[in-house]
């Protein structure tokens, strides 16, 4: 009994100590672990990954202005030059134009109102002197209508019709300018293309080999002149075109005011 008793003592004794033992090596594994865990983790720390910056240029888009000086540039100076003083000059005629004709406008109902007016209280001098006070072809035709009164209605509407053709000749003056500037734009742009096109074919014969850069720059250059004569021409053509409808509409004013002119002048006479 007491043998089987020491035996499970010993038995027991040395099962606690491999339990010891196992306890040891699964602890001092996990430290072991755990150290490489936190060595790792170290080491992850002290590693910096630096990454290069990095900068977006900034294109910004060329302005308007800055375009059609880069395109004026590469058309060349010599027919782009000459297109653009077609457009100032054209520019200039039609502004000064626009002006004499906005000038030139009068309000015909309030002259005529003014003229029959002058004539029953003054006379026919009293109606020359309202008119000579008024600005415009309108008031220009009635002076000398009114001049020719001592020669009968007949006389005061010829002398009206003849200087009426005076009169529409001086508003009419400068358009033939305008429309040269129109015709001469395009046709100057047209020559600098045919002579950019015999530029490029120059420059292919003297390369020996037909480049497709080379042919392209050349046409690109060649067609510039033709973009910027018809830019000229479509601009100047609003103009002319606002002309012709402002200078239809002075005529017209003038016709109407002159036979209402004579029509006042016969109910004058009649009233003697």
């Amino acid at each position: 009994m007491k043998r089987i008793i020491a035996l499970l003592l010993i038995t027991g004794v040395f099962a606690m100590a491999h339990l010891q033992s196992v306890a040891q090596e699964s602890s001092s594994d996990s430290t072991i672990t755990i150290a490489n865990d936190s060595a790792q983790a170290e080491a992850e720390e002290e590693v910096v990954v630096e990454t290069p910056d990095v900068y977006e240029e900034v294109v910004e888009d060329p302005g308007f202005h800055q375009v059609v000086k880069e395109q004026f540039i590469a058309g060349g100076w010599q027919f782009m030059g000459i297109v653009l003083l077609c457009l100032i000059l054209g520019l200039a005629v039609a502004i000064e134009r626009i002006i004499t004709l906005n000038l030139a406008t009068t309000n015909t109902k309030k002259l005529l109102s003014r003229v029959e007016d002058s004539l029953s209280a003054g006379g026919i001098e009293a109606a020359k002197d309202v008119c000579r006070n008024t600005q415009g072809p309108v008031a220009s035709i009635f002076v000398q209508g009114l001049m020719r009164m001592s020669e009968g209605v007949e006389m005061v509407e010829k002398s009206i019709i003849a200087y009426g053709s005076v009169e529409m000749g001086k508003l009419e003056k400068g358009m033939t300018w305008i429309s040269l500037f129109i015709a001469l734009g395009p046709m100057l742009g047209f020559l600098g293309t045919v002579v950019g096109m015999i530029q490029a074919f120059d420059a292919i014969a003297e390369a020996g080999d037909v480049s497709p850069t080379l042919v392209a720059g050349g046409i690109k250059v060649a067609l510039l002149t033709t973009v910027a004569g018809l830019i000229v021409a479509i601009i100047l053509q609003l103009f002319y075109n606002y002309l012709v409808s402002k200078i239809d509409s002075l005529v017209n004013s003038m016709e109407d005011a002159s036979i209402s002119l004579i029509d006042i002048l016969v109910k004058h006479s009649a009233s003697k």
